[in-house]
């Protein structure tokens, strides 16, 4: 049976994004008919990731430890997306897309929409700066309800939609979010070289509340 998934990062003793999390759990628990209402905000102990998952036969918590702060390398994946709206336990898509990106020596795998254009990577959102625009795949192509996206259009403004191919990426600065690790930077785009940008750093420094 589906679950749903909820996975929530610690800092300094507090879920600084919980409200956000809380928010989404409740509304996806409420479509699928489950039951999210004993989620409690994680709090206390180190830094880590917390990972809530809420299934028919009850919810279930489990930790693991941060990984380490590095930038990202991306690829594109040949794994064709499928719409991911909810943040449900059937990731196979991903774990297939994670897969190849182990085989090329990247961190990660981005999903191409139907007509070839980037949807989002199996970890990440993916975003890109294009001139004094900040971009991101629109959602209507079905992309995860995304706790670390509320917070970056909360930070820069908002955010505009655009359907690209994967090579309209090429020679712009991007960077990836999710609510587990913040904005992180890409280094290379499908074995390029991706150009950095300063605005990435200020967003990420201000990501955590």
């Amino acid at each position: 049976m589906t679950g749903l998934i909820e996975t929530v990062r610690v800092r300094a003793g507090a879920a600084p994004l919980w409200p956000l999390h809380r928010a989404r759990l409740a509304a996806s628990a409420a479509q699928l008919g489950l039951d999210a209402g004993a989620a409690e905000m994680p709090q206390g102990g180190p830094d880590r990731i917390v990972r809530i998952e809420v299934r028919r036969e009850g919810m279930s918590v489990s930790e693991r430890p941060l990984p380490a702060p590095e930038p990202v390398r991306l690829i594109v994946s040949a794994e064709p997306y499928q719409p991911y709206p909810l943040k449900v336990t059937e990731r196979g898509q991903f774990d297939r897309a994670l897969a190849e990106a182990a085989r090329a020596d990247a961190d990660d795998a981005v999903l191409l929409a139907e007509g070839g254009v980037v949807a989002e990577a199996a970890r990440w959102g993916v975003y890109w700066w294009n001139g004094d625009r900040l971009c991101a795949p629109p959602m209507g192509l079905g992309l995860l309800r995304s706790v670390a996206r509320v917070r970056v259009a909360e930070l820069a403004g908002p955010i505009e939609e655009r359907a690209v191919p994967a090579a309209a990426l090429a020679g712009h600065p991007l960077f990836v979010a999710n609510a587990a690790r913040g904005i992180v930077e890409v280094v290379t785009w499908n074995g390029h070289a991706s150009p950095r940008d300063a605005r990435t750093s200020v967003l990420a420094g201000r990501f955590w509340p």
